[in-house]
């Protein structure tokens, strides 16, 4: 599985570009990020909210890797770490993130969620 992010605003998840944030499962499934969850609770998207991050917690993972947007305005909040104790997780910018992802794809189990705009 190979992760690009060639601009703002765009990701490319194994040859299909995504206009918008996703969520890559450690199976390989891609779906849109629920970003409504923490943005009905915070009025924005850019708070992680622990509502939001249970919908992803569907799969058995090693890595949390959070992709923070271009500017690295996503941010988890405490409580949401509280519900992944125990995993690494990695919060950087999505370019950053993107360059981590495919250095971990195949040998660790990771859930990503990127931010592709801020």
């Amino acid at each position: 599985m190979k992760a690009e992010y060639p601009s703002f605003g765009r990701i490319i998840i194994d040859g299909r570009t995504y206009d918008h944030d996703v969520v890559v499962y450690p199976s390989g499934r891609v779906e849109r990020r629920k970003k409504w969850l923490s943005k009905e609770k915070h009025g924005t998207s850019h708070r992680f909210d622990p509502d939001e991050l249970k919908e992803y917690l569907k799969e058995d993972f090693d890595v949390l890797l959070v992709g923070t947007g271009f500017y690295g305005y996503l941010s988890l909040l405490p409580e949401s770490r509280g519900l992944v104790e125990g995993k690494e997780v990695i919060e950087i910018p999505t370019g950053k993130a993107v360059e981590k992802f495919n250095e971990l794809a195949g040998k660790r189990r990771v859930l990503a969620v990127f931010h592709v705009t801020c």
